[in-house]
Formats: C-alpha cells, sequence, structure tokens
C-alpha cells in the first residue's frame, strides 16, 4: 500500500488587499460618533438654557467682563453672573454690575467702596474695581429697589460666547453646522455591513484534503 501526498501544500490564508475593518469596529465607531454628537447637542442646549432661558425665568443676568481692573477674582474674557439684590441690603464690599452715571453709560462691574443713603431713600454709592488704585470718578445714584450683584464667575465663557456672535462662525452655525448634524445622522441610520467576511477560507481546502492511493 503507497500513500502519496498532493503535489503542494495549500496556502492557510490569501493574501491581503487591503485593511477593512470588522462590523465589531464599525459598530464602535458609529458609537462613538453618536456619543460625540449627543454630547454636542447636551452642550448647545444647556448654553442656550443658560445663556437665553433662564435669565427670563430665574430674574439672572450674565454679562461678559471685557477689562481688567477687577482682576484677579474677575479677569478679561469671563462671564458674570449677577441677580437681583434689594438695594436696601447693599453694603460696602458688594460687587455691583450698573450703568455708569457719566460718559457713555457703560454697564460697569465693580466693588462698593462707599454707601449713604438719603431721605428721600436713594442709595448713594462710590465703586472702585479691585485692580485699580483709587475709586472710580463718579457718584452714583440708586433709585430702584434692586440692583443687580454678582453671584458667581464663569472662566473664559465670556470669550466663548464672543467669538460664536462673530459673524463668520455665526454663519457656520446656522448654515453648516445643521448640515453635517443631519448628514452623520443619516449616514449612520442607513448605513449597513457590506457583507464582506471578516476572513478570507483557505486556497485549496474548500474542495477536501489531500488523495490517498491504495
Amino acid at each position: 500500500m503507497s500513500i502519496t501526498l498532493g503535489a503542494s501544500a495549500a496556502p492557510l490564508a490569501s493574501p491581503a488587499h487591503g485593511v477593512r475593518l470588522g462590523p465589531g469596529l464599525r459598530r464602535a465607531g458609529q458609537v462613538l460618533v453618536r456619543a460625540a454628537l449627543g454630547f454636542v447637542l447636551v452642550i448647545a442646549a444647556a448654553t442656550f438654557l443658560f445663556l437665553a432661558v433662564g435669565p427670563r425665568f430665574l430674574g439672572y443676568q450674565t454679562s461678559t467682563m471685557l477689562t481688567g481692573s477687577m482682576a484677579p477674582l474677575i479677569n478679561p474674557g469671563d462671564l458674570v453672573v449677577s441677580t437681583k439684590t434689594e438695594t436696601s441690603t447693599l453694603k460696602v464690599g458688594d460687587i455691583i454690575t450698573y450703568q455708569i452715571p457719566v460718559q457713555d453709560q457703560r454697564v460697569e462691574t465693580h466693588r462698593i467702596a462707599s454707601i449713604t443713603r438719603n431721605g428721600a431713600g436713594a442709595t448713594i454709592i462710590t465703586t472702585k474695581g479691585d485692580a485699580n488704585s483709587g475709586v472710580d470718578p463718579w457718584t452714583a445714584v440708586i433709585t430702584d429697589s434692586t440692583v443687580y450683584t454678582t453671584t458667581a464667575v464663569v472662566p473664559h465663557l465670556g470669550d466663548v460666547i464672543r467669538t460664536l456672535r462673530s459673524p463668520l462662525v455665526r454663519a457656520i452655525l446656522v448654515f453648516a453646522a445643521p448640515a453635517i448634524l443631519v448628514t452623520l445622522l443619516l449616514v449612520s441610520i442607513w448605513r449597513r455591513p457590506t457583507g464582506t467576511p471578516d476572513t478570507e477560507a483557505p486556497a485549496g481546502l474548500a474542495g477536501g484534503g489531500d488523495a490517498v492511493d491504495r
């Protein structure tokens, strides 16, 4: 009895023609894309609620610090969150956001340096920036029953808001961002596996083993 093997051994694997991502990697990529989109949407919604909805219903206001007059507590680009405080409860040391009574009547956020109240019910204050060497060169008379005092400071958020309000970024957010978001969502919904197997059968083994002569 004699046994003869085939002329040549079959290769164990076919040569690779390119890098293919398996279903597991594709699914992981889709999950990461959805997670990133979800995170961006949550942050955008939270920012919108904080800046646009919150002040209308919760009674606070936000403003961006433009100068370093209140450094290091409040630096340029920081977002100042202020809430209404009864004018009758104001005291020296409180930080208020108010419209100055001179020049361009800009809104200023400074600390109360002195305070007096007259018989007519008006509150007279002077203010000073923490980083300034002297008090502000004006005296403010507050006749309203409430005034905005600083409650919180969010570092750098004011710079982010100013950037988002620039014409170029606003155009991108209004037109490009929704288009990209819709495209990614459609791709993640419509994309299906290609059906290409992860591995190929070794050549020469599909039809059986070696020949045997007896």
